[in-house]
């Protein structure tokens, strides 16, 4: 009888293949093993022809849920001299080519084992098995094997050694598996970090008294800190946002089950959908406008109509919810404009003056996260922020014909790079902004891991076109050392780009029409872009309309403050002084309007400057304390009078469009029809272009597509006569735009013979 070996790659480690291996093949009466390596999952088997077969077709057609396969190698070979089946030792001789698995919410096998007072894991806070738990946080090396991960501190018991090698237990060959006799051990402090508690009954106490008191806890969790607080106490809510300076930007909110949920908010079956699936991410729902929780909403999401909720994701968050029984605050533990701490030492340096304790424990994270994001505009997914539980993998991946290595640098504002190695395609985590030190060492320490993983020098380098981006710099400084070139990538095209490959549209053959709206993107003709529109068709994009150009004053300060928006987008239009003059003292006035008009101004397009202006003119938001508030403030408005009558605009121009607002304004139509006007404008813009282009395909990046209501507007609307393109595995914000230079690398390759020479700068000039 012959026998076949068989080479699985993609994510097939964590994700319990190999004890599903050894269940099938054990089923069907076949001898070999099975194991992994640095490339995936290797498989050798010999037994009855028939039986080979099926076991071939299950493995490679039907393998874990969890896994995702991405090639397999088939091959005819002589059988195993063995008598039975086995797992045998990992091989880490081969080169590392392999998909890194995100870390899984809590499953509900698990979930129930910490509830159930009779299992020898009641209570214990790092319950996990093969379907569940920490993956790419704790993962140093490769293969995917205990040794390799920081789970290698912790010695199996004679009971947890038992389900290991127990092929009827979902904890076989789980590499995770640990429990209260010889696992991760919990340690309630105070901010000196001296220890008030160690077993879990007595946590819990301690926290429910500090929460009733409104004290803030920080908690160690997957990916980092989390701050949290009583959601029902607006002292406690406040002290946080004070201590975290955090004037306004919204706090997410962790609640214990999803009838609780359902108790505050207006919960769809897809967002219910999503806050149970297997990554657990933050949902935005709609607040009901009485809810049961008596929430502090006016700490919690100044003047927004959404709250960020997320259910527990690990058994800790599961002990301390169910135990709290009401909402918490879960927000990131960092200070605002940091990183997220998960270092023990670093945490209780920087966290000391915003947390009264800290729940830490003694597992190492080794790769920091972020939650996960996620809102939905009808059956629309939109991700907000792709981290925990979605990043690192990408797939399918649409450049797997591509041998080289490539790293993409992304952009600055939040930044996420990409690296596309041996066929695989690895999108990072959300990373933060690069203006801040802290984040800037995190984007360097993560992008090294992955050169040390996979032990690869990338042959090209890829880089946003902006002359300041650090990002960029910091790319072209290390092209050098690898003597790799260079290629600039425009900000919006990368965006265009990116929709494009997610939506397999770089070789379709029908012209596409691209709506890219964001804040801010260095253009082709020196000045500031973000309210354009281009043509895609036979591998080249053309720029065929955008938002008329006004000035953009004062760098970086417009962006923070939306009165320079509305200052400068009305600054030709007349009666628009009485609305803008009370934004600003006099001597602002003065030097703020001697600015306007100055021939060697820099220019902007930026749909995201549109937003904030318009904001401003109505009174919602003249300075932001964070990035996207005056859009969040608009949308949240506009949403109050979503049921008014649909306004059809004229054909589309800036000038005149503000010189109505303002006339309404001053009439005093209510801001909430105005706003939901505004969106209405923008959706029969897109519709104006699409037809003087004559397309009828459109697709959408940028920042501002993260607004659900312009998503909804624009898909009730337009959806019936266009072919409609959003991102689905990605955000739409700069999260992308690293995927959205590897997709233009592509197109380049695909559509001429070299890179075009203004594209290409070597790695030594």
């Amino acid at each position: 009888m012959p026998g076949y070996r068989l080479h699985i790659e993609g994510q097939v480690q964590g994700v319990g293949f190999r004890p599903y291996v050894f269940r099938m093949a054990n089923r069907l009466g076949l001898t070999g093993w099975v194991n992994n390596g640095n490339d995936g999952v290797h498989i050798q088997i010999g037994g009855p022809e028939d039986s080979c077969r099926v076991f071939i077709e299950e493995i490679t057609m039907r393998p874990p849920h969890l896994a995702r396969v991405v090639r397999q190698q088939v091959e005819l070979t002589e059988r195993p001299q063995l008598t039975s089946f086995s797992i045998v030792e990992s091989n880490n001789t081969a080169e590392v080519n392999l998909l890194l698995t995100p870390d899984l919410g809590l499953c509900d096998e698990c979930r129930n084992e910490i509830k159930n007072h009779a299992d020898r894991r009641r209570d214990y806070a790092f319950t996990t098995c093969i379907h569940c738990g920490p993956r790419y946080s704790i993962v140093d090396a490769l293969p995917y094997d205990r040794v390799s991960t920081s789970m290698s501190d912790f010695e199996m018991c004679p009971a947890c050694e038992r389900e290991y090698h127990n092929p009827e237990n979902r904890r076989h060959y789980s590499q995770t598996n640990s429990c209260p006799q010889c696992g991760v051990a919990l340690s309630l402090c105070d901010k000196q970090g001296f220890v008030i508690a160690t077993s879990m009954d007595v946590i819990l106490d301690r926290m429910e008294e500090a929460f009733l008191d409104g004290k803030i806890i920080a908690v160690k969790g997957i990916g980092g800190y989390i701050l949290m607080a009583d959601a029902t106490n607006p002292l406690a809510v406040q002290r946080l946002r004070d201590r975290k300076r955090r004037p306004s930007k919204p706090f997410a909110l962790l609640y214990p089950s999803v009838e609780s949920v359902e108790q505050d908010t207006c919960l769809s079956s897809f967002e219910k959908k999503e806050l149970q699936s297997i990554v657990s991410p933050i949902v935005l729902l709609i607040l009901k406008e009485k809810n049961q929780s008596k929430l502090a909403l006016e700490q919690i999401s100044p003047g927004l109509s959404k709250v960020g909720v997320m259910l527990p994701y690990t058994p800790l968050f599961e002990l301390i919810a169910a135990r709290w029984g009401k909402p918490i605050v879960a927000t990131s533990g960092n200070i605002s404009g940091s990183p997220i701490f998960y270092d023990d030492d670093q945490a209780l340096r920087n966290l000391g003056g915003i947390a009264d304790l800290f729940l830490t424990n003694n597992r190492k994270i080794v790769h920091p996260q972020d939650d996960s994001v996620v809102q939905f505009a009808g059956r629309q997914r939109i991700v907000l922020r792709r981290s925990r539980g979605l990043a690192p993998t990408y797939l399918p991946n649409p450049f797997s014909n591509n041998s080289e290595t490539i790293f993409a640098a992304g952009s600055d504002l939040k930044s996420a790079f990409a690296f596309l190695t041996k066929g695989n395609l690895y999108v990072s985590q959300f990373l933060g902004d690069l203006e801040n030190f802290e984040t800037q060492e995190s984007y360097r320490h993560l992008l090294q891991y992955y050169l040390n993983l996979f032990q690869v020098q990338p042959d090209t380098v890829l880089v946003d076109a902006h002359p300041g981006y650090f990002s960029s710099q910091s790319a072209r400084e290390l092209a050098v050392t690898w003597q790799a070139n260079v290629i600039e990538v425009q900000h919006h095209q990368a965006h265009f780009c990116a929709v494009l490959a997610e939506n397999n549209l770089l070789n379709a053959g029908d012209t596409t029409l691209g709506v890219i709206w964001d804040g801010t993107g260095w253009g082709d003709d020196a000045q500031i872009w973000g309210g354009e529109f281009f043509t895609y068709s036979d591998n080249q994009i053309r720029r065929v309309a955008h938002l008329d150009y006004v000035d953009h004053l004062l760098g970086d300060k417009t962006s923070r403050e939306p009165r320079l928006s509305a200052l400068s987008l009305c600054a030709s239009i007349d009666g628009a002084e009485e609305l803008l003059v009370k934004k600003f003292n006099s001597a602002e006035w003065k030097v703020y309007r001697n600015m306007l008009h100055h021939p060697d101004n820099l220019k902007t397009s930026s749909m995201g400057r549109l937003f904030d202006g318009v904001a401003s003119l109505l009174g919602l938001c003249d300075k932001s304390s964070y990035e996207g508030e005056a859009a969040l403030l608009l949308e949240a408005c506009a949403m109050k009078a979503e049921s008014c009558d649909s306004y059809r605009s004229m054909p589309f121009s800036l000038t005149i469009y503000l010189k109505n607002l303002i006339e309404e304004i001053k009439r005093g139509v209510p801001k909430e029809q105005l706003a939901y006007r505004f969106h209405h404008t923008l959706v029969d813009w897109i519709e104006e272009v699409a037809l003087q282009q004559n397309m009828t395909r459109i697709a959408f990046s940028g920042g501002v597509f993260q607004n659900a209501l312009l998503n909804k507007l624009i898909v009730e609307k337009l959806g019936e006569r266009f072919q409609l393109y959003f991102h689905r595995q990605l955000s739409s914000n700069d999260e992308c735009i690293g995927f959205g230079q590897l997709a233009y690398y592509h197109m380049l390759a695909a559509g001429a013979d070299r890179v075009p020479e203004e594209n290409f700068i070597t790695a030594n000039r």
